[in-house]
C-alpha cells in the first residue's frame, strides 16, 4: 500500500532509520557542547579571580557555587564584579604592624628586668655588655661546657 517512491529520509520497513541515528548522534553532540559552553562561561569570574588574592578567589568561587545551585543568576553577576574589582591589601600592613608590635612587646620585656636607663644610656646600651644575672662563682667554666658533638 505504500508508494513506490518515498523520500530518501523516509525508512522503508525492515530498513534502519539512518536519519534517526545521525539526530540522535547530533542531539548528544549539541547537548554537551552547549554544557560545556555553559560550564565555561559559569566558571569565568573564577578564572578571573585566580590570579587574585586568596580571600577574594574564594569569595568568589563561594557566589559562584550559590549561583550554580541556586540559579540565582544575581550571585554570578556579584562574583564577576568581585572578580573585576582589585581589592587592596589590608592583610601585608596588619601582619607587618603585629609582627613589629609582637617584637615591642619582647623587647619591652627584657627591659623591664633591668632597671631604667636614661636616652644617653639607652644609645650606649648593647647587647654584648650585658652582665649576667647568675654570680659568676655558680656559673660553669667555658672547658665544662657540652657541646652536641
Amino acid at each position: 500500500m505504500t508508494p513506490h517512491h518515498l523520500p530518501f529520509y523516509l525508512a522503508k520497513p525492515g530498513e534502519t532509520d539512518w536519519l534517526m541515528i545521525v539526530m540522535g548522534i547530533f542531539l548528544i553532540a549539541a547537548v554537551l557542547g552547549v554544557g560545556n559552553l555553559y560550564l565555561r562561561l559559569h566558571s569565568l569570574p573564577e578564572r578571573m579571580a585566580h590570579k587574585s588574592q586568596k580571600l577574594q578567589f574564594e569569595v568568589v568561587a563561594v557566589l559562584g557555587l550559590l549561583a550554580l545551585f541556586t540559579h540565582i543568576h544575581l550571585f554570578w553577576i556579584a562574583a564577576l564584579l568581585l572578580a573585576l574589582i582589585d581589592l587592596p591589601d589590608f592583610g601585608t600592613p596588619l601582619r607587618s604592624i603585629a609582627g613589629s608590635v609582637e617584637k615591642i612587646a619582647d623587647s619591652s620585656t627584657e627591659g623591664a628586668a633591668r632597671p631604667e636607663a636614661s636616652s644617653d644610656e639607652e644609645a650606649a646600651f648593647a647587647p654584648d655588655k650585658i652582665k649576667p644575672s647568675v654570680p659568676e662563682e655558680t656559673s660553669v667554666p667555658r672547658k665544662e661546657a657540652r657541646g652536641h658533638v
